[in-house]
């Protein structure tokens, strides 16, 4: 028998020792630092035991998981861990991740994954429809918004540049520019750079006094690369930026790229799934007319990490940028099944759609929806209450759920004093933010525990920080 077997008892006693640690985690949240501060001297053995000969079993694996592993780990289940766009698990995931551990399916060609195949595309058929894509429209599961936007990108340039699968960027021809807003995330420079575009080559172009990217600014960019010799090949717009939650004049750009015959990427993993909610689809309907959308269903649908998406409204444009022949792994084409090693990067790749799928299965779309929605009426009362409160002020419209204010006459030093205290004391963990040059604090929130008695104790916090009594 294999050493790497469970016995029936040691089995028993995982399965134990494993749903105990669950049900004490999900009961202790409450009392858990939101930040806890890191045990040097405990993680610091983790590197000086290195890795032992002889194994520890399972209780000895369980306790050192327990007191080294999640005693150090930031609690990103916290009612107010708002830092970052970044939310809880869903409460069926835990269970999911372990069924898909378990199967342990390789996602690339259909043999070996069937089920699974069939899963995937149920999720992204689903995901297409909410951004009103149309049937012609194919995607991936990802790693996450940054992997998307990079195959999106990878897409573009086999379709818009002639020969490029052929000749990349050694072909003969003007330099290729990309345009993108000066809110943008990061993933869009870092594409350019992978994939050797060079960041000299993307155009940040200014935003207007709602920190959407400004199409005017927009136009007259692509108009002087043109008359300079340049290529304008693409265009990056962003559904709900990572500092302001902003929302780009979607519609205006997609007339623009229709125009100039530019491919157009929405960058949609904060806010693209916001779609499900019936009044934000006038603000973002410019989506459904991307030729590319990322979206990120480790935020809004709540699933653990990692579950991010691409979807490319004409499907063939991305299996002809990503489809290899390779006699060791050709199958019969099925038209029910899928081979997702031709849609993007990878060969090997998890079961992610699992997680995704299993909680729409379990809680229904309508609980994502009705959490969505209440995440957006949770950000607007906190911003009702920051500007309720004399000293802090409000720094950008409060368009999704990102909530950026400063405290009147504080330095950035005190401000940033301020996030720490707010953390050091378990009130929340907020993240700092800096908008037209002004410093400030930041609460993004995309926590469906998260609760209109959360935002009052930390509101309650700011007043006193605010009157000067903290």
């Amino acid at each position: 028998m294999s050493e790497l077997v469970l016995t029936d008892e040691e089995r028993a006693r995982a399965g134990e020792r494993l749903v105990t640690l669950l049900e004490r985690y999900e009961r202790d949240l409450p009392e858990t630092p939101v930040l806890p501060e890191p045990d040097r001297d405990r993680l610091a053995e983790l590197l000086a035991d290195s890795l032992p000969e002889k194994g520890i079993g399972v209780d000895g694996l369980f306790d050192r998981i327990e007191d080294t592993i999640v005693a150090n780990s930031a609690t990103v289940a916290h009612s107010r861990f708002l830092a970052y766009v970044l939310g809880p698990p869903n409460g069926i995931a835990a269970y999911t991740e372990a069924i898909a551990a378990t199967i342990n399916q390789n996602c690339n060609f259909w043999q070996l994954s069937p089920a699974a195949s069939v899963v995937e595309r149920s999720v992204l058929e689903w995901l297409a429809s909410v951004v009103e894509f149309p049937a012609s429209a194919k995607g991936i599961l990802t790693g996450g918004g940054s992997l998307a936007t990079l195959q999106a990108l990878a897409t573009a340039l086999n379709d818009r540049v002639p020969g490029f699968r052929g000749t990349g960027l050694q072909r003969p021809g003007p330099p290729l520019v990309v345009y993108t807003s000066v809110e943008a995330h990061r993933s869009v420079d870092k594409a350019a750079a992978i994939l050797g575009i060079g960041v000299d080559h993307v155009r940040h172009i200014a935003t207007d006094e709602e920190n959407r990217l400004d199409v005017a600014a927009l136009t007259a960019a692509i108009e002087a690369d043109r008359a300079a010799g340049r290529q304008p090949w693409c265009v990056v717009a962003t559904c709900g930026t990572v500092a302001t939650g902003a929302v780009d004049p979607l519609e205006a750009i997609a007339d623009l790229c229709a125009e100039q015959e530019l491919w157009l990427h929405v960058d949609g993993a904060y806010g693209g799934l916001f779609l499900l909610c019936n009044e934000m689809r006038e603000l973002m309907a410019g989506c459904a007319r991307a030729d590319s959308i990322s979206l990120d269903p480790h935020k809004l649908l709540f699933a653990p990490l990692e579950a991010g998406c691409l979807l490319v409204r004409d499907g063939t444009k991305l299996r002809a940028a990503f489809a290899f022949d390779s006699s060791y792994l050709t199958v019969a084409d099925d038209p029910l099944l899928t081979d997702y090693m031709d849609y993007g990067p990878q060969l090997s790749r998890n079961f992610k759609a699992l997680k995704v799928w299993s909680a729409l299965q379990a809680f229904g779309v309508e609980a994502f929806r009705a959490t969505t929605r209440r995440t957006l009426e949770l950000a607007q009362y906190f911003a009702r209450g920051i500007e309720a409160i004399p000293g802090l002020t409000l720094l950008a419209p409060v368009t999704l759920t990102a909530v950026c204010f400063a405290v009147d006459g504080a330095s950035p030093a005190e401000q940033t004093t301020l996030l720490e205290t707010l953390a050091a004391e378990n009130t929340a963990l907020l993240g700092p933010v800096l908008i037209n040059g002004k410093h400030g604090l930041r609460a993004c929130i995309t926590n469906h525990r998260t609760t209109a008695a959360d935002i009052d104790l930390i509101l309650a916090r700011l007043q006193d920080v605010a009157a000067g009594r903290g």
